[in-house]
């Protein structure tokens, strides 16, 4: 059979970007259709990367050797790290990008990828042409402008919110996709045919103001974090604080609510017209209204979009009401009693495929050869599609090559436990990534994703082999430092005392090393430079050693508990085991056992509706059936 293509990905957002260029980099003929080339990449809710849990990923992905990372530091307007008065396990980079700049960064990222082609079309019909399951998949590709079809190995999906999309505003609904962009009409249809499962589901955006219009000066100024931060390890240039671009923040008031409960029945959501379910963790201002309450304001930030326009982004007011209440509502705020609004808001739905219906590779159960990332499986948020991509094409080129999947456990990445929750739990709002979903945060920091992903990067094929050494080099930089602190003791030094004394702690003790100083709080490894000679390391380095000394005991509890768990999570399930002959089990355990089929008991106990029992008694049937064999 005449192959066009190894791989074709169907939308070029932030999953179909890292999922071409991953597979283009790690050696297959790949194809991205997209429905507008400008618009790869396209930042159309906020113009902002990272966030709390979001930025580690991004960290994860620049680890693996994914592009967001990397570019996005080369557009960004404000970058500051979120929860710093906070342990390093929740510490997470959050990025103000430049919305006009980093897409076009991306787009022309991408042209210049070898083994890569760019076509601007609309996929309308996907069609597997092998049945036979022991059989190499090939598809058959059609396409909107009736151009020739062609023959593909391998699919992935990465359609974002354009599937049959429509503009909620009020009671008014426009078949549109994000930013006004056209939909995606007939794909959907295909998916039906192939037997997956769709479901609709629902996000949204605020509305944009003019900034000039604005008073800015009764309003809370929010600066960027001072020193040299970055997502990506590879980074050597950065925008200096006093460069950097200033969000502001303000709050919705008695008046705010009052208009809105007034306009309920007008707004979208609750006037019947939205069918799909909406993102809880990122809710509409009017869903904030009505479900607290009893609190009498809700925070809003102020954000510029890019460094060419006049657009200001209202973080946290996003909306599906008419224009003529979105114009009441955003003039009741203060700062903005007199301000233009650019851009209205809107809520968008569209369609969605459910993600219980792929494997942990991200490959559909039902279509082989069939992968799915980003949106249209259930995320929302840039970073969450930008790592499915990647991981679906990591594990489509491995598909292709006839190698094991690639799967990130739970403790080694938040993208392990993202792709995890999804396949095992499944999900009936668009799925956001955070701190508390992780029970590893200890071990998956933002300062360490070099540690646990660089090298994961190296062996696919992703990152270069200078690019590992350099990683290589910082790590026997900073174990050496570690060995040099360990041979260094306070003896008589009266300076070293006196520096620790006025830390608020008791004078150490002469045989204490200075590693175990640099265990106490506020205690600094250039400091102690002073009293000793020890190795020069960079301000990057010096982070990554301070955390691990002040919190080694809690990180090697991890560990521990990790270790345990993987003792579980590695027991082997039959793959021939029926379920259904287990009494033991309940009926509805049984049903997702059987749907989702877990590979490990550590899978099976995270299913959704399964519960201790059910796997105590799971665990005994195995050992039963392999004794009595």
């Amino acid at each position: 059979m005449k192959v066009d293509f190894d791989v074709i990905v169907v939308g070029g957002g932030h999953a179909g970007s890292e999922a071409s260029h991953a597979c283009a980099v790690m050696g297959k003929k790949t194809l991205l259709c997209v429905l507008n080339i400008n618009m790869i990449a396209n930042m159309p809710c906020n113009p902002s990367i990272g966030g709390s849990a979001k930025g580690i990923v991004v960290r994860e992905i620049d680890a693996l050797g994914g592009i967001m990372g990397k570019l996005a530091d080369k557009h960004y307007m404000q970058m500051k790290i979120l929860n710093l008065s906070k342990g390093p396990g929740v510490q997470s980079l959050r990025s103000q990008e430049d919305k006009k700049t980093y897409p076009l960064c991306v787009r022309d990222y991408l042209l210049q990828t070898e083994n890569l082609t760019i076509w601007q079309i609309e996929v309308t019909k996907i069609e597997r042409l092998t049945t036979n399951e022991d059989e190499e998949s090939y598809f058959q590709i059609s396409f909107a402008d009736n151009r020739e079809k062609i023959i593909v190995r391998s699919v992935i999906l990465c359609t974002g919110t354009f599937l049959e999309s429509v503009i909620l505003r009020g009671h008014t609904v426009t078949p549109a996709g994000p930013d006004g962009e056209n939909p995606s009409h007939g794909l959907s249809k295909s998916l039906r045919e192939l037997g997956l499962d769709l479901f609709r589901l629902k996000t949204g955006t605020p509305p944009r103001i003019k900034k000039d219009s604005i008073d800015f000066s009764v309003l809370e100024p929010q600066y960027g974090t001072e020193g040299n931060i970055a997502f990506s390890f590879d980074t050597t240039e950065f925008l200096p604080l006093d460069k950097q671009c200033v969000c502001y923040l303000t709050y919705t008031n008695e008046k705010t609510h009052q208009i809105i409960k007034e306009h309920l029945s007008d707004s979208a959501m609750y006037g019947g017209v939205v069918t799909g379910v909406g993102p809880r963790y990122c809710p509409s201002i009017e869903d904030k209204i009505v479900r607290f309450k009893d609190k009498e304001r809700h925070l809003l930030f102020l954000e510029p979009e890019s460094f060419s326009n006049d657009s200001i982004y209202l973080q946290g007011f996003s909306t599906s009401m008419p224009v003529d209440v979105q114009e009441k509502m955003v003039h009741s705020l203060k700062g903005l009693e007199h301000c233009e609004i650019l851009k209205y808001a809107y809520a968008i739905e569209y369609d969605a495929i459910k993600p219980l219906e792929f494997s942990q590779s991200l490959m559909s159960y039902k279509v082989k050869g069939l992968f799915g990332a980003g949106q249209v499986i259930g995320t929302s948020g840039y970073e969450e599609a930008a790592a499915l991509g990647l991981m679906a094409a990591i594990n489509c080129v491995r598909y292709l090559n006839k190698e094991n999947s690639f799967i990130l456990r739970r403790d080694e990445a938040y993208i392990g436990i993202m792709i995890d929750d999804l396949v095992t739990k499944g999900t009936e709002e668009p799925y956001r990534l955070l701190s508390s979903r992780n029970e590893f945060r200890m071990i998956a920091r933002s300062d360490n994703a070099d540690s646990r992903l660089m090298k994961y990067g190296y062996e696919l094929g992703l990152n270069s082999k200078q690019r590992y050494q350099r990683f290589l080099d910082k790590r026997k930089n900073i174990e050496n430092a570690i060995k040099a602190l360990n041979k260094v003791h306070v003896g008589n030094n009266k300076e070293v005392k006196e520096y620790i004394k006025n830390l608020g702690f008791e004078e150490p003790s002469s045989d204490q090393s200075f590693y175990n100083l640099l265990k106490r709080q506020f205690v600094e490894y250039k400091k102690l430079q002073k009293f000793a000679t020890l190795p020069f390391l960079s301000d990057t380095e010096i982070n990554c050693l301070e955390i691990e000394a002040k919190y080694e005991g809690y990180i090697k509890m991890a560990y521990e508990q990790a270790f345990k768990l993987k003792q579980m999570e590695d027991y082997k399930i039959p793959s021939d085991i029926d379920y259904k002959q287990i009494t033991g089990i309940s009926l509805e355990a049984r049903e997702m056992l059987s749907k989702i089929k877990p590979s490990t008991i550590g899978l099976a106990s995270r299913v959704i509706s399964v519960h201790p029992a059910d796997i105590d008694t799971l665990l005994f049937y195995i050992k039963h059936k392999q004794k009595n064999k």
